[in-house]
């Protein structure tokens, strides 16, 4: 980077100034206004950073620069203020909106270049001045981390301030959270919450809300009206096509992010969603949910952390297997192949996890469909090993799940039947032929 930051000396300019520049490119002189961005870290230092009125950034070689003009210093702007609470309206529902961090409710700092998590009330209603025609909106900032650092600890906090916000009264609770492992917060968040009587909608964003494209404000407008309908259950409420048209609310159990930068990443698997989002209303595709009600939400957040997830595949050794019993883990969830499939070798280290007390639950990485060992030889094996089928749950579900349960007994025969039991819609009784991902 040392050739832009002696560029940026040489010419006086600091982060977040506002300058225009005149590139030279062939015979053509190009002009460009924008704010000056901090430079890429992984950049040889050969460009420099403007973020232009339009959202985007782009990269100026430095060679081409012809001309810098400073048209405003960011030392001499005006820092914004911005008030926590803003008054109540009467009429209106009241819903808390929790942020963990990600890119749902966020803004840029242009003198730094940062994202900062987007969180006191005047803040959303300059973002995203929809939602507070919805509803009263109480925002906290509970956690700011990347969606990839969510433990199961940090799941308990957000269930605790979940339930303390709708003991306090409030109509619904939608939570801001980075979409790479929102279906296992999800997931953790359906065990977790005992008694539910209000909607908790989790959200996110593909795209970052300082580009045009973003889908953060729309998806957050849909998940707050989600949180003032009469859904008790844990929902995720995301893009349900690629344009702005619709979102849809999950259930928490049964949703996979399966495209890693689509706006509308998110399906439910082997279930339907319980509802599409428009901007004027809420059609709902299913009426077997959980109804609002009232009373007191409780926190069961009783977690054996000591579970892990082993995918199958051509080759495996059973020693992987091996590793995590000798390691002390108390269950293990196996993604097999087809129906819940693993290779002839793998069975006898199965068998010894299962004799030495872990708890082995079988699952498919196929996803659609459900898993059943009663088919071929090697499943039969599996299944007089003592291994746990988990029908069509996901193996993320699953994984959490199995978490939840050995948190509460290490009895084998009790895992075994709180498994199968239907706690938060995970199970489904039969495999719907209209819920393939086509």
């Amino acid at each position: 980077m040392r050739k832009v930051e002696e560029f940026m000396k040489a010419h006086n300019l600091e982060v977040g100034d506002l300058i225009r520049v005149v590139k030279r490119e062939g015979e053509e002189r190009l002009t460009f206004e924008g704010i000056v961005m901090p430079p890429y870290e992984l950049s040889p230092g050969e460009t420099l950073t403007l973020k232009l009125d339009n959202g985007y950034n782009i990269g100026v070689l430095i060679e081409a620069i012809e001309k810098v003009e400073i048209i405003e210093k960011a030392s001499g702007r005006p820092k914004m203020e911005f008030r926590e609470v803003l008054p109540k309206r009467e009429g209106l529902p009241n819903v808390r909106v929790l942020g963990t961090g990600g890119t749902i409710a966020s803004r840029i700092d242009y003198k730094t270049g940062a994202v900062h998590p987007a969180f006191t009330a005047e803040e959303l209603a300059k973002a995203v001045p929809e939602i507070f025609e919805i509803a009263n909106i109480t925002p906290e900032l509970i956690m700011n981390i990347l969606s990839e650092d969510m433990r199961p600890e940090y799941w308990r906090r957000i269930a605790e301030e979940v339930s303390r916000a709708l003991n306090e009264g409030e109509d619904g609770v939608v939570i801001a959270h980075g979409t790479d492992t929102m279906g296992y917060t999800a997931a953790a968040l359906s065990f977790m919450l005992r008694g539910l009587t209000r909607p908790v909608v989790l959200v996110g964003a593909q795209r970052s809300s300082d580009r045009p494209s973003s889908d953060a404000a729309m998806n957050l407008t849909c998940a707050v009206k989600m949180a003032t309908s009469d859904v008790a259950e844990v929902m995720v409420v995301m893009h349900g096509e690629t344009s702005d048209t619709y979102c849809l609310a999950h259930r928490g159990t049964k949703v996979r992010k399966m495209h890693t930068s689509r706006r509308d990443a998110f399906r439910s698997i082997n279930d339907i969603p319980i509802a599409k989002i428009w901007k004027d209303r809420i059609e709902f595709l299913r009426n077997d949910y959980r109804k609002r009600g009232e009373g007191e939400v409780r926190v069961d957040g009783r977690m054996e952390e000591k579970v892990a997830i082993l995918k199958v595949y051509p080759g495996i050794s059973g020693e992987l297997l091996d590793f995590l019993v000798d390691r002390g883990y108390k269950g293990v969830v196996i993604e097999g192949t087809g129906l819940g499939h693993v290779p002839q070798s793998f069975i006898p280290h199965v068998q010894r996890a299962v004799e030495e007390g872990v708890s082995v639950c079988v699952t498919s990485q196929c996803l659609y469909g459900r898993v059943n060992l009663n088919v071929y030889s090697n499943g039969r094996k599996l299944l007089k090993a003592g291994v746990i089928p988990c029908e069509d749950m996901l193996p993320e579900t699953a994984y959490v799940k199995l978490m939840w349960v050995l948190g509460h007994t290490s009895d084998p025969e009790d895992v075994r039947q709180m498994m199968l039991k239907n706690y938060a819609g995970e199970i489904t009784p039969y495999t719907r032929f209209d819920t393939y991902l086509r």
